[in-house]
């Protein structure tokens, strides 16, 4: 499991990530990072509603009511332009950071 002290500067990638293939919900894109990682990484419910809050208040992703699921309707968020071209970033911040850490890794 990894620890989400060193992961929690990703989970706005993750998140986008998800969203590149269309619009989704809290659920569906927690239980997508879990499975991706092999399960070795869980989203905390806490911290995807805080990311979804900072994303949509950062003009990253924007949310929209779906269908009525069990009487509540359900929250879709999906990515803006903006939020490709943040994500885009995030993955160049990423090679660049591996590169730094690789530096300090003995195997």
């Amino acid at each position: 499991m990894i620890s989400s002290d060193i992961i929690r500067g990703y989970n706005d990638t993750f998140i986008l990530f998800h969203l590149l293939d269309g619009p989704s919900y809290g659920y569906e894109i927690s239980k997508h990072i879990r499975e991706r990682s092999g399960d070795k990484y869980i989203i905390k419910e806490t911290t995807l509603y805080s990311a979804f809050t900072r994303l949509e208040r950062n003009g990253y992703i924007e949310s929209f009511y779906g269908d009525e699921t069990n009487g509540k309707r359900r929250t879709y968020y999906q990515i803006t332009e903006n939020g490709r071209n943040y994500y885009r970033e995030k993955c160049e911040e990423w090679k660049v950071t591996k590169e730094v850490v690789e530096q300090f890794i003995r195997l």
